[in-house]
C-alpha cells in the first residue's frame, strides 16, 4: 500500500519517520521544504502538492496544527478521492469537523478515519505512541497494519469521530496532571522538601501519573520542552469544554485550567512550552523549581515493538 504523509512536523515528522524506517512506500509533503528534503533524502518520495499525493497514494495521512489547515488540504484533495481511497486524521481535531470532512471523503467512495495519537513527541519517534482509531471496522483493519508500524497500542473506538472525542479527553486530563505536578512541586519546595526526593515520592507512591513521570523531569531540569506549545493545550482543553457545553455536563475544573494557561499565553507567548506554565507559580513566589540529574528533553527508552490492537475490557472482538 501507498502511504501519504501531510504534516512533518513535531509529531507527524516522527510518525511518518517510522513508516519510512519500517519500509512503507511514503510520499511526503509540508510547506517547510527542508524538512520534505530530508525525508527525500532517506527514501521518501515528494509530492507536489495533496491532489498528486491523493492521486498516487492508496492512503494519506495528515497531521496538521488546525482544524482550518486540514480542512485547506482536504479542499485540495478532495477531487482525487475515489473507491478504495483512504483519508485519516492523525491531527488532534473537533469531533465535528473531522466527521464533515470525513463525510465529503465517503460520499465520493473512499474511506475515512481520525486517529489520533496519545503518549509524547518522544515516543512517536519510536512507533511505541498509542494510536486511536475511529472508522468502521473494515476501514480498521484494511489500515491496521501500517497502524502498528507508526503505534504501538492501537484501540478501534467505534465510527469516525469517536477517537477524536476520545484524544481530547486524553488530552485535557493530561493538563490537568500538569497543572497539579506544578502545584506539587513549588509547594514542596516551599516546604523545604528536596526535589530530587520530592520527584521519587510522587513516582513510587499513588501520586504518580504518566504526566509526572515524564513532564516533570524536564520541569525539574529547566528546559520544559516537552514539544507542545501552550496555544495547543488551549485549543486541546477548550475542545473539551465544547464537548461539555454540547452535553450539558457543568464542568468546574476545565473552565479554571483554560483560565490559568489563558493567563500563561499572555505572559509568556502563545508558542512558549506547556510546561513553562510552572513559572507562573515561580514568579508568585520567588521560587526556583530546579534540580540536577534530570534529562533536557524526554527519550524513549522502550525498545521499538510491533504495535498490536488493544480490546477494551469487557468486550470480546468477533471474528473477522
Amino acid at each position: 500500500m501507498k502511504v501519504g504523509f501531510i504534516g512533518l512536523g513535531n509529531v507527524g515528522g516522527k510518525l511518518s519517520g517510522s513508516l519510512l524506517r519500517n519500509g512503507i512506500d511514503l510520499t511526503v509533503h509540508d510547506l517547510n521544504p527542508d524538512l520534505v528534503a530530508g525525508f527525500v533524502s532517506r527514501g521518501a518520495k515528494a509530492a507536489d502538492g495533496p491532489a498528486q499525493m491523493m492521486r498516487d497514494c492508496d492512503a494519506v495521512i495528515t497531521c496538521l496544527p488546525s482544524p482550518a489547515a486540514s480542512a485547506a488540504v482536504m479542499e485540495e484533495m478532495l477531487p482525487e478521492v475515489g473507491p478504495g481511497k483512504i483519508w485519516m486524521e492523525m491531527s488532534t481535531t473537533d469531533e465535528a469537523e473531522v466527521k464533515r470532512l470525513g463525510e465529503q471523503v465517503i460520499a465520493r467512495g473512499g474511506a475515512a478515519v481520525d486517529c489520533p495519537v496519545s503518549g509524547g513527541c518522544h515516543r512517536a519517534d519510536t512507533g511505541n505512541i498509542s494510536i486511536f482509531a475511529g472508522c468502521d471496522r473494515a476501514t480498521f483493519e484494511r489500515i491496521l497494519p501500517f497502524l502498528t508500524v507508526m503505534g504501538r497500542r492501537i484501540l478501534h473506538t467505534g465510527p469516525l469521530g469517536s477517537a477524536s472525542v476520545l484524544k481530547v479527553m486524553t488530552n485535557y486530563l493530561a493538563t490537568a496532571n500538569l497543572l497539579t505536578c506544578c502545584e506539587a512541586l513549588v509547594t514542596m519546595k516551599a516546604a523545604g522538601m528536596d526535589l530530587n526526593t520530592t520527584y521519587e515520592a510522587i513516582k513510587i507512591s499513588s501520586g504518580t501519573s504518566f504526566v509526572h513521570e515524564t513532564e516533570s523531569q524536564v520541569i525539574l531540569n529547566g528546559s520544559r520542552d516537552i514539544n507542545f506549545t501552550m496555544d495547543l493545550v488551549k485549543k486541546d482543553i477548550g475542545l473539551f469544554q465544547s464537548i461539555a457545553d454540547r452535553t450539558g455536563v457543568p464542568l468546574e475544573i476545565s473552565p479554571l485550567m483554560i483560565s490559568i494557561f489563558e493567563d500563561g499565553i499572555a505572559r509568556y507567548g502563545m508558542r512558549a512550552q506547556s510546561d513553562d506554565i510552572i513559572r507562573r507559580l515561580e514568579e508568585a513566589t520567588g521560587l526556583d523549581i530546579t534540580a540536577p540529574g534530570f534529562p533536557p528533553e524526554m527519550v524513549d527508552d522502550e525498545p521499538e515493538e510491533p504495535g498490536y490492537e488493544v480490546v477494551p475490557q469487557g468486550l470480546v472482538r468477533a471474528a473477522g
